[in-house]
């Protein structure tokens, strides 16, 4: 079937395409027929009952400097075509929150990928905390009392924004670290949201593994392994992605929470394991398709669009 498919995304321009996810998504929708329509969140509207976006006609292609063509802009219906993915990257403010309440008015008559009204309800770092079972000791407050009190009991412990992503703004704060205090203090005039706190997972020094799951399935894996010298396994942080399987406990967690992933219509989601504890679910823009690809010979992007089509 040819569909008319709508990205919701950063432009295009800025996308690493050896590394970037929605770039492998387009070349994979467009080899299968499907038109494609390119557009920025704030190009986004609601009037008169209708949710349009000011988009344009893309056609990309795997080549460096010359990795996508445009059209000229039109405004499209979004009830008018078949799929809109929703792509682009945190952060997960209100400028995003609203986003997903404009396309809930399309959805699902429009598929979008993922389910708006579940991205909104599933923040990375909250929606773990429905599966308590899984996760590493975890304080979410901005209390700063219970925050010390959280750090004298873990001793070892990370500090970050509850709504970052790419490990922007993470701290390792260790049991002789000084700086905690100053560190609130920072948080504290930068953000409004509660911090998030977790005890020290020292098999970090061994990876942060990412485990893509379609439609609730797990599909592949990638291990990132940290710099020296560095707290974060995030790859925007200079983190190395290895070839990676899962083990026995990383079944289980996938297990435990693919059939509400599936029921949520969270199609395309990226989690994080560390020494065998859940530690984010990734449903806004999760990356590690092509790394996964390149380590195992697959095409994740395929089994993403065979995903999105059964559901039409």
């Amino acid at each position: 079937m040819a569909l008319n498919v709508a990205i919701q995304m950063d432009h295009i321009r800025s996308v690493d395409i050896d590394a970037d996810s929605t770039f492998v998504l387009a070349l994979e929708a467009q080899a299968r027929g499907h038109a494609l329509y390119h557009y920025l969140p704030g190009q986004l509207s609601f009037e008169d009952g209708r949710v349009t976006a000011r988009a344009e006609r893309m056609n990309v292609q795997r080549k460096q400097g010359d990795h996508f063509t445009l059209g000229a802009p039109e405004t499209i219906d979004l009830a008018d075509v078949d799929v809109v993915l929703l792509r682009q990257d945190p952060p997960f403010d209100m400028a995003y929150i609203t986003t997903t309440h404009l396309l809930e008015q399309v959805h699902p008559k429009t598929l979008v990928v993922n389910n708006p009204c579940e991205v909104r309800n599933a923040p990375e770092k909250l929606f773990v905390a429905r599966f308590p079972d899984l996760m590493p000791p975890t304080l979410i407050s901005s209390d700063r009392d219970s925050i010390l009190a959280f750090r004298a009991r873990h001793k070892d412990i990370i500090l970050k924004p509850l709504y970052g992503n790419g490990g922007a703004g993470v701290f390792h704060v260790s049991p002789e670290d000084e700086n905690l205090n100053a560190l609130l203090e920072m948080f504290t005039e930068m953000y409004r949201e509660p911090l998030i706190a977790q005890a020290y997972l020292p098999d970090v020094r061994q990876g942060d593994k990412r485990i893509i799951l379609i439609d609730g399935e797990p599909a592949g894996a990638i291990n990132r392994v940290p710099e020296e010298g560095e707290a974060r396994a995030n790859m925007h942080a200079g983190a190395e992605p290895m070839q990676a399987s899962l083990t026995d406990r990383e079944r289980e967690i996938c297990a435990a929470i693919g059939p509400e992933l599936k029921a949520r219509g969270l199609i395309f989601v990226g989690i994080d394991v560390i020494g065998g504890y859940l530690t984010e679910i990734n449903v806004t823009s999760p990356t590690g398709i092509q790394e996964i690809n390149r380590f195992d010979g697959v095409s994740l992007e395929a089994q993403v669009w065979d995903a999105i089509e059964a559901k039409l």
